[in-house]
């Protein structure tokens, strides 16, 4: 996995920057109850998104939660005084004290024990009415149909704990039930490939480790193809609701 606190500095750039984010906010503002007094994003990262959120909804106090401190130091810069430190496993909130929580870009990160943790946490800190929005099925998302998913499609893949009906499951067993869903694009994320040779070779895909023989053979493979600057089609990602009964 990424060391996020090294990811700090460039995840933005890396990863669609504010048209991306724009694209993330308005999914999950449009799933967000219309009365919402206070709202949690866990795995805030960046604080890009979050800062959105909090803009569009002035009358909802946002805060922000992040485990990597290079993450929440630079979320913090965004939103002053909002932003603390702290795992989705063991959020540092009582229980009800949000009527809304947000985890965009953070399941697909955990193994199934830690998903089934997060999510339980999630739930935990929502107030009665409360709604929780997640993105699910991310990996799905960057199957795109091009030939640089062609050329990846063998290579090793960790099981996926963040599919929309696992999450849905889950959500259930923490009663909360299914309150909407949404899709919007990953803007800028189209990926080329010496961009995904340049991913390859830092780690981003968890089951192939930089250095690796099988690693620079997908390497070679990708740099095969033509247009290596030309970015293939934006993920399209998709987001889901549940309301505490």
């Amino acid at each position: 996995m990424l060391d996020y606190d090294k990811e700090a500095g460039a995840y933005d750039a890396l990863r669609g920057g504010e048209p991306r984010a724009a694209a993330a906010a308005e999914a999950v503002l449009g799933l967000l109850p219309p009365r919402c007094p206070g709202l949690l994003d866990v795995a805030c990262g960046t604080g890009i998104v979050t800062r959105r959120l909090a803009a569009a909804r002035p009358g909802t106090r946002v805060t922000g939660v992040d485990l990597a401190l290079g993450m929440a130091r630079t979320a913090e810069a965004r939103m002053p005084g909002t932003v603390v430190v702290g795992d989705s496993r063991r959020l540092p909130f009582p229980d009800a004290s949000f009527d809304a929580v947000v985890s965009v870009w953070l399941l697909h990160l955990l193994d199934d024990a830690d998903v089934r943790r997060a999510v339980a946490e999630c739930a935990r800190v929502l107030r009665p009415g409360g709604v929780y929005v997640t993105t699910v099925d991310k990996a799905a998302a960057h199957n795109v149909g091009s030939d640089i998913d062609a050329v990846l499609a063998t290579r090793p893949r960790s099981p996926a704990h963040d599919t929309a009906g696992q999450v849905t499951a889950l959500a259930a067993a923490h009663g909360l039930a299914p309150a909407g869903r949404a899709r919007f694009p990953g803007r800028g994320q189209g990926r080329s490939p010496r961009r995904t040779i340049a991913d390859l070779r830092r780690g981003w895909f968890v089951t192939l480790a930089p250095g690796e023989a099988l690693t620079e053979t997908f390497a070679a493979r990708l740099a095969a193809l033509p247009d290596q600057d030309r970015p293939r089609p934006d993920p399209v990602f998709s987001v889901r609701a549940y309301r505490r009964t």
